[in-house]
């Protein structure tokens, strides 16, 4: 029973998600067009979202514990069905969602560790579901019932897993299964409850499946594979009809395959090159060269129209005649290390991650700009206060400036730490950049139009530097480090003014907009508000269950801020209460940084899937 002097706790509401940019590109067939042709269904982490193609307006499917590993649509476009990814001897869900409600009608578990594939029986009858390498059963659901019919391991003993699996287009009792060095025609015997599966035969070959397809009538279907040819099978004689293309095979394998009417096929490699090709000779008739793996071909209607998807996290959109690339969406495909609004202006805002930054808009989730640095991660960005640069850390130790409108790099600012530049801060009067680095130094720039030069380097720092801020009147900065202190900088003399320690690793810090205190967070989950005077402590408040908290920032009145962190929940403080107001629910990596745009309409955030989330900011200012 609950204490009687305890006080009810407040209610806690929902943060509104407006938008997401992110797209999964590692999941096979994981982008795929709704037979109503208006709308795209792809994961993002644990969430699978459904995009209107002409509007953008979005929904999200939230369900998943873990991420979304397969995806696919009943051919009547009513269900929708997800499987995940789990631990080691878990149980790994696969989810049925209703399409026209957006909701979770059912929760079918049975595999563990991971759902490789899914496919629904043509008429909406059965679902089958593939279990991951270490399950290694095929399953077959009743949709109605919404229960398992019959399953059965889905390879034989002397050959490698299955990985792929497509239903029959004309009966609801066949489906093929294929992966390293397998390929079964499974029939469905509803009264016995069985399935029986037949090896196909194909003579001398030995080939690990990458992808499979199934020709309209039943016919035949194709397989992609590592080695890069194509292998035709009849599903009736089980036997191999032609294989090719004999020579100038598709490097990097033949990663997904779609048929087409009149039997030719669209084929997508693992070198990013996306051909039309036609049985027997396999030679591509058409292609074209994308940027990264394609990992998926979703055909709009009868394929006159056709969506592309790329480990890049690039979607493009193709025509059937003129095999023309228009990119429709792309985003980060790896962690997104900062965020930062420019200024006075919620219009754009900049992203990093590794490879790139990217400047975006903030209405239209479109991509401005994308500043190009290979093979490079860019740590942390910040623009300079009179918007003529992004001044950049990276891990080589360079600090970069680049021109916001063009990407032009202005000046590279080299060895300007030993093991990285990892936090970064401009001054309001563009005249110093302070740089904080993996080594544990704190150093100040003197930025001119001619020259950079190293003002001093404060040395005070034991491990790298994670955040750094400065004062509105550029007299004063504070740097949070992973050694658990944070320092009070006095900028006109160069000197510490102040230490903060505690027993956690510091990964954000903000300045309360009149200065007087300063709030931290790091490791040990603790919010600390601390006297910027003589560095004592204010109050300690609990800010996560789990995790460590890594992004922070407060609101130009002071009144809110917003943390995040490895939780992958989004929350609103108010400042002077220590409660939690708002709790926004959407990431599925663990949140890196945050930002309250400047006009407080939205918050945007983002995450170590690659993900940026935007949220309608609850307070106005």
């Amino acid at each position: 029973m609950a204490d009687a002097d305890t006080l009810p706790e407040p209610e806690v509401l929902g943060l509104e998600l407006e938008a997401v940019i992110g797209f999964n590109g590692h999941v096979p067939s994981g982008l795929i067009c709704h037979p109503d042709q208006e709308h795209l269904v792809y994961p993002l982490g644990c969430t699978v979202l459904i995009e209107s193609i002409n509007t953008k307006k979005q929904y999200f499917l939230h369900g998943h514990g873990n991420n979304v590993s397969c995806v696919t649509i009943s051919l009547n476009g009513a269900y929708v069905a997800s499987g995940q990814v789990t631990f080691m001897g878990f149980k790994a869900d696969v989810i049925l969602w209703d399409y026209a409600k957006k909701e979770l009608i059912a929760r079918l578990s049975l595999h563990k560790g991971k759902i490789e594939a899914l496919a629904f029986s043509p008429n909406s009858k059965y679902l089958v579901s593939l279990g991951g390498p270490d399950d290694g059963s095929v399953v077959v659901w009743s949709v109605i019932k919404r229960d398992a019919i019959c399953g059965s391991p889905a390879a034989g003993f002397n050959v490698g897993n299955a990985t792929t699996i497509i239903y029959s287009n004309c009966r609801e009792e066949m489906f093929v299964t294929a992966g390293n060095g397998t390929i079964r025609v499974w029939e469905l015997d509803l009264p016995n409850r069985k399935i029986w599966p037949t090896e196909c035969q194909t003579r001398q070959l030995k080939r690990i499946v990458l992808s499979i397809t199934m020709a309209e009538d039943d016919s035949f279907f194709y397989i992609g594979t590592t080695t890069g040819d194509i292998l035709k099978l009849s599903p009736r004689t089980k036997l191999l009809a032609d294989t090719g293309p004999v020579k100038d095979k598709f490097s990097g394998g033949v990663t997904t395959i779609k048929c087409l009417k009149m039997g030719s096929v669209l084929i997508g490699s693992g070198a990013g090159v996306v051909a039309l090709c036609k049985s027997p000779s396999y030679k591509p008739i058409k292609k074209i060269q994308l940027q990264g793996g394609v990992t998926s071909i979703a055909l709009r209607g009868q394929g006159h129209q056709f969506f592309v998807g790329t480990e890049a996290a690039h979607i493009y959109c193709l025509g059937y005649t003129d095999f023309k690339a228009e990119l429709i969406a792309t985003c980060h495909s790896g962690a997104v290390q900062d965020i930062v609004f420019p200024f006075g202006t919620a219009d754009l805002f900049a992203t990093c991650s590794k490879d790139d930054i990217r400047v975006w808009h903030t209405s239209s989730n479109r991509e401005l700009l994308r500043i190009t640095v290979p093979n490079m991660t860019c740590c942390a960005i910040d623009f300079m206060r009179d918007g003529k640069s992004i001044i950049s850390a990276w891990n080589d130790g360079r600090i970069r400036a680049f021109t916001p409108e063009t990407g032009r790099l202005m000046y590279v600012i080299n060895n300007a730490h030993s093991i990285g530049v990892t936090a970064i801060a401009t001054t309001s009067d563009c005249r110093r950049i302070i740089s904080g680095g993996g080594e544990g130094q704190v150093r100040v720039w003197e930025i001119s139009p001619q020259s950079q030069k190293l003002e001093e380097a404060l040395k005070e720092h034991k491990s790298s530097v994670s955040c750094i801020k400065v004062k509105k009147n550029n007299e004063e900065c504070v740097t949070a480090s992973t050694d658990g202190t944070c320092i009070i900088w006095d900028l006109v003399r160069l000197k510490r003014n102040q230490m903060i320690l505690a027993n956690t690793l510091f990964q954000c810090v903000c300045y309360h907009p009149e200065e007087f205190q300063i709030i931290t967070s790091g490791t040990d989950r603790k919010i600390g508000y601390w006297e910027v005077f003589d560095g004592t402590v204010i109050r300690e408040l609990e800010g996560s269950l789990s995790g460590s908290i890594n992004g922070m920032d407060i609101s130009t009145e002071g009144v809110h801020f917003v943390t995040g962190g490895d939780d992958h929940l989004v929350k609103v403080w108010n400042y002077s209460d220590g409660e939690v107001t708002h709790v926004g629910v959407g990431h599925s990596g663990n949140i890196i940084r945050m930002k309250i745009s400047p006009n407080n309409e939205h918050i945007v955030s983002v995450s170590a899937d690659g993900a940026i989330l935007r949220w309608k900011c609850p307070f106005t200012s």
